[in-house]
């Protein structure tokens, strides 16, 4: 029996096993799914132990467990080591979802005309890890798997990956390999395949702005004192010039332009401005003067605002001037800016701006390194190659205004590089209600997977 032959037989197989991988509320920022988390974990390792991997544990770390399997042929042959993630986000607001996040529907769309699957983490990395998981399966029953893998899923991934350096300075023997391969990114379009060659860093605070030492009454002391929520409004505003232009000084410092020719090949990637508006309803886009939308998302540093409370937001009214206030403030970041240089310069700039009348403390979340991935290696063209082939297309080199920091940290800890070739789309709603993924994409990697290995195998024997 063919690969070809094997995804067609299993297809049904492969999805449903999918849809109970995602009835698992993994939600890792919340202890109370603490549960669900290691459930989730077991299942990657069971249907690994089940696929033919080697050694599947759960390695425990002083978080949650990371997922390690291996299958050695031959030790001679290069190996590819797999990375993905099985934690995902909170679900909230859940009245926003369409259908319960954690109860996988699916549902065609007019960009996923064969349908998709709703459900929190189908894309991002449920999905896409276990394209993985079925491609190994698949190499292994037709006996077709040319080198050696390994897989690390780990289950802290939406949290920072805390404990994920640790591991690997702890297991860098373990872990040897030739390239890391990870589909945690997304495609252009399912008729314009692409390949991530660079990733923006992060830096992740919490800021809370503390005026009277309790609730006090607005008609007896509003004007009188300073309202927190008042002036963290104002202090978040200032961040940000006429032109949005991040006001923080040095934040810019280290960041390098692209050339004009840099520019330019980054635009050639399609881009309809108008269905990316229509798709958002949204009547215009907005951001840093002087850059378009690829440009802003892929090669820009921002700075947002991704959460902020505080008052009283019960029903009803009840006229309170509340003693604190507080947010959570993102920022990606490009080559060549440092995480904990940008958070440094965060912290003191939202410091010195706080008016008299409050207190402000910074609390750094996590970070990570953006990273330029090569895209002369054997293993970016054994990519390229491999979607060429099952996409009957050339893949376009590209920018993910994403971050996925353990990309710097594996170049760092254990000197290898990372091919990103994920398969989901931008428009999926990651991180968002009604998260989704294309049944197209997740097919479509099973197929592609095996021939990265088989031309990134071929390409290494060639050295």
């Amino acid at each position: 029996m063919t690969q070809a032959a094997y995804l067609s037989n299993n297809q049904e197989k492969f999805l449903n096993e999918l849809l109970e991988l995602l009835r698992i509320p993994s939600i890792s920022a919340d202890s109370a799914y603490k549960q669900d988390v290691i459930a989730a974990a077991n299942y990657i390792k069971d249907k690994l132990i089940a696929a033919g991997a080697d050694q599947v544990e759960l390695c425990e770390t002083a978080g949650n467990p990371i997922v390690y399997g291996e299958k050695i042929i031959d030790p001679t042959l290069p190996t590819v080591l797999v990375y993905g993630h099985y934690d995902v986000q909170p679900a909230v607001p859940l009245e926003l979802w369409e259908t319960p996040p954690f109860e996988p529907t699916i549902r065609k769309t007019e960009i996923h005309p064969n349908g998709a699957i709703f459900a929190r983490g189908a894309c991002d990395d449920k999905g896409q890890v276990y394209m993985h998981v079925k491609a190994f399966e698949m190499m292994m029953a037709e006996k077709s798997l040319p080198c050696n893998v390994k897989f690390m899923i780990e289950g802290e991934e939406e949290v920072g990956s805390t404990h994920l350096g640790p591991f690997c300075i702890a297991n860098k023997d373990r872990l040897k390999a030739d390239v890391v391969l990870i589909s945690d990114t997304s495609i252009l379009a399912n008729d314009t395949p692409s390949i991530d060659c660079g990733l923006r860093g992060l830096s992740y605070v919490e800021v809370e702005v503390t005026g009277p030492n309790r609730d006090l009454h607005s008609g007896v002391y509003g004007g009188a004192i300073a309202n927190p929520i008042n002036i963290l409004a104002k202090m978040i505003a200032s961040l940000h010039d006429e032109n949005n232009h991040i006001t923080i000084p040095g934040f810019y410092d280290l960041v390098q332009d692209l050339t004009e020719k840099e520019r330019t090949a980054l635009n050639e990637a399609p881009f309809d401005l108008d269905a990316y508006k229509k798709d958002l309803d949204v009547s215009d886009v907005w951001g840093e003067t002087g850059y378009n939308v690829l440009e802003r998302t892929g090669i820009r540093p921002t700075l947002d605002c991704n959460g902020i409370w505080g008052g009283y937001i019960g029903e009803g009214a009840k006229t309170v001037l509340p003693s604190k206030a507080f947010a959570k403030i993102s920022m990606r970041l490009v080559p060549h800016q440092d995480s904990e240089t940008i958070t440094k310069l965060f912290k003191e700039h939202f410091e010195r701006i706080a008016p008299k009348g409050v207190k402000v403390e910074v609390r750094p979340h996590h970070g990570g390194e953006p990273v330029v991935t090569p895209i002369d290696s054997n293993a970016y063209m054994a990519a390229e190659k491999a979607m060429e082939t099952t996409f009957g297309k050339k893949p376009i080199p590209t920018r993910g205004g994403g971050s996925i920091p353990i990309v710097a940290l594996f170049e760092r800890e254990l000197g290898l590089k990372s091919v990103l070739m994920g398969f989901g789309l931008d428009s999926d709603a990651l991180h968002s209600p009604n998260e989704h993924y294309g049944l197209f994409n997740y097919y479509k990697g099973i197929e592609t997977i095996p021939y990265f290995f088989k031309f990134f195998s071929e390409l290494e024997a060639k050295k």
